[in-house]
């Protein structure tokens, strides 16, 4: 958390990283999800020096609750799909289909 952050900001933080951590986010996963998702309470706020365009127009992220997941209504976008089979490096990637990709890996 950065310096001057409230008591609030801080259970926000413990309680969004505890959350990830149940779901079963790695530990470090989980303190980024909470850190940016607490930075940008705070942008839209005004208790952040800076804030950028996104942070103060966008939806709130506590009202948002999930809805541009890997798990919306089409799952995840093909690029998800293609740099998670760059990571398991499977061949002839680039020229597979969104489905294609989902076939490949399995899902």
């Amino acid at each position: 958390m950065p310096r001057g952050s409230s008591a609030k900001r801080e259970r926000q933080y413990e309680h969004i990283k505890d959350s990830a951590k149940e779901r079963g986010e790695s530990d470090r996963r989980a303190k980024e999800i909470a850190s940016r998702t607490v930075n940008k309470e705070r942008a839209r706020t005004g208790e952040s020096r800076t804030a950028g365009r996104t942070s103060t127009r966008d939806m709130p992220s506590s009202r948002r609750g999930g809805q541009r997941s890997h798990s919306g209504a089409q799952g995840p976008t093909r690029d998800q799909l293609y740099n998670e089979a760059r990571q398991r490096d499977i061949k002839g990637r680039s020229n597979m289909t969104k489905s294609q990709l989902s076939r490949a890996l399995g899902r």
